[in-house]
């Protein structure tokens, strides 16, 4: 017997994901998606007492002139969290959004990714969501949403205060040993790193790709040892 996407996922999905058309590659991430536990994917879960504010991501895999590819942005400069640092688009849950219970945070990873890079929500297809993973630094308690770039719209920085560029990453290249690192903050934590597109990405989204590309079976073994330090205000 097959079951729903609500019955695999629970509640909170809205009726809105679609795992129908997918390209043969992005199987195994859907595979993934629906049977990765939260604990695999990070030691930070949401605190019991469910303090945290609700926020999602957009996980968008495309396909471009190198094959698979992910979208990122990089945060601008001036913001007080997390200010220069390569994200997925996301951000926190509005009351536009609706209930989180009933496809909110869906809604939330689309609408905050139209904000922020300009792309068409309708070319986008979401067929997957990941555990609910927690960011102790901001306190948001985020759910990263799945999707596919059906239909690829030009993208790029809407808001030079918030966002400093828009950028893909081709899954090629996340997956390249000599682009991965460990990164080591000045307080003494690590944590995967990937050197892609003029960027370093760390923290929380190197955090997810690492535990995709892991559980997808994509990942390639590479020098854990190779160390990248942080600055100090990261």
């Amino acid at each position: 017997m097959t079951r729903t996407d609500e019955e695999i996922y629970g509640p909170g999905t809205g009726g809105l994901l679609d795992r129908d058309g997918l390209p043969d590659w992005l199987a195994p991430v859907d595979r993934a998606a629906r049977t990765v536990a939260p604990e695999q994917l990070s030691r930070f879960l949401p605190p019991a007492s469910g303090a945290g504010r609700q926020s999602a991501v957009l996980v968008l895999f495309g396909e471009g002139e190198a094959g698979p590819e992910l979208l990122l942005m990089e945060r601008a400069g001036s913001l007080r969290s997390h200010a220069g640092q390569p994200s997925f688009p996301g951000g926190a849950l509005d009351p536009e959004d609706g209930d989180p219970a009933d496809g909110g945070l869906l809604r939330a990873a689309l609408r905050e990714a139209e904000e922020e890079t300009g792309l068409d929500p309708a070319g986008v297809q979401l067929f997957g969501v990941l555990p609910r993973l927690y960011i102790p630094v901001s306190g948001f308690v985020v759910t990263p949403v799945l999707g596919w770039w059906r239909e690829p719209s030009p993208v790029g920085a809407v808001d030079p205060a918030e966002t400093a560029r828009v950028f893909t990453v081709p899954v090629a290249d996340l997956t390249d040993p000599a682009n991965r690192a460990t990164a080591v903050h000045p307080a003494g934590h690590a944590g995967p790193a990937f050197l892609v597109a003029s960027a370093l990405v760390w923290g929380f989204t190197a955090g997810v790709i690492d535990r995709l590309l892991h559980f997808a079976g994509w990942e390639r073994p590479w020098d854990t040892s190779r160390k990248v330090p942080l600055d100090l205000r990261s």
